[in-house]
């Protein structure tokens, strides 16, 4: 007989969710089929090789308290609230089939009256009066004897935020890492608007149930199991920590210019999982030494407003006659690394 499992996330924190995505990858036992079914509020999530500051504009998400979650699977930025509800399912990897995971999405949805067909490699779109719209996007994950796929369906996610959050801000980067594909997308709401997340969720885990002809209880996972399975509190912190979100990023370089009324400043910037690599500063300022300091305490740094203010702090107690010159400097730089 056919082995299932059905988990529930019960809490909105994308963190915990995407740590026990990775515990179910790892620890689960890949010959039981696993459905684990969750939502994140206000959170960008990016793939494995994203550079987020030029996915996203960062500055602007710390503003507003929008998380910042990476994952472990490759593929593009995307925004989630509570309006978006995500999917994942777990096999062994010789019985995996994206086809038959993305049938279990299509047919959950035919119970709404909803027509969903699979599109290239990611994709589930809708037929609309303008054409087909994307309504779901998928990852994938494999390893030598399991696999996982995991994906989003837009409910009623608050569309505008894409923009707002997913935008960078307009800054001169060149990035090696993987870059967001962008589509054009559309609420399931628009199809049927008696669609919500519990009775989506409901269908799909019924129709799960019914493909593998197999019963089991849905299980509720909270911060209070997180406390409960070492490994995943261990994959949380992993998650939640800067150096993974952060400094998990491919190499970059960062071109600035400003000009101040002590001088103009250009400065090359290349960093590498979220430290400063190397910098190379051209200044006419009339102090050379403050740009020999500063480019020789920069390295080694976060690139972060925190790590700029870190090395400004180390060039100001050996040139505290320029410390104006150097906390104006140190303000643009950091605002502009945010």
């Amino acid at each position: 007989m056919t082995k299932i499992r059905v988990l529930l996330s019960d809490t909105f924190d994308p963190w915990f969710n995407l740590a026990t995505e990775d515990w179910i990858f790892r620890d689960m036992d890949p010959e039981t089929h696993v459905l684990f079914l969750w939502r994140n509020d206000n959170t960008v999530v990016i793939g494995r090789y994203q550079n987020p500051w030029t996915e996203c504009n960062t500055e602007k998400m710390e503003a507003d308290g929008i998380k910042l979650a990476r994952r472990q699977s490759g593929g593009g930025a995307v925004f989630h609230d509570l309006g978006n509800t995500n999917f994942t399912f777990l096999s062994s990897k010789k019985s995996y089939d994206k086809s038959v995971n993305n049938s279990i999405i299509s047919n959950a949805l035919k119970k709404f009256d909803v027509e969903a067909f699979a599109s290239g490699r990611n994709d589930i779109l809708v037929k609309s009066d303008d054409g087909d719209k994307k309504v779901s996007g998928s990852a994938f994950k494999e390893t030598k004897d399991r696999a996982f796929h995991h994906g989003t369906l837009l409910i009623d996610a608050d569309l505008s935020k894409l923009g707002n959050y997913l935008n960078p801000s307009k800054k001169k980067l060149e990035s090696k890492g993987i870059k967001s594909v962008r589509a054009r997308v559309t609420n399931l709401v628009n199809c049927n608007a008696s669609i919500n997340h519990d009775s989506l969720c409901s269908a799909i885990i019924e129709e799960f149930k019914k493909h593998y002809q197999a019963e089991c209880e849905v299980e509720i996972l909270d911060h209070q199991f997180l406390k409960t399975v070492t490994h995943l509190d261990n994959y949380y912190q992993k998650l939640k920590d800067w150096d993974w979100r952060f400094g998990e990023t491919p190499k970059f370089n960062h071109f600035l210019e400003e000009r101040f009324t002590w001088g103009g400043i250009e400065a090359h910037i290349d960093s590498h999982k979220g430290l400063i690599t190397d910098c190379k500063i051209f200044s006419d300022s009339l102090h050379p030494e403050m740009i020999e300091y500063i480019t020789r305490d920069l390295i080694g740094k976060k690139y972060s407003p925190e790590g700029i203010e870190e090395a400004f702090s180390q060039t100001k107690k050996e040139l505290p006659m320029i410390a104006t010159e150097l906390d104006e400097f140190s303000c643009w730089l950091a605002k502009e690394v945010h």
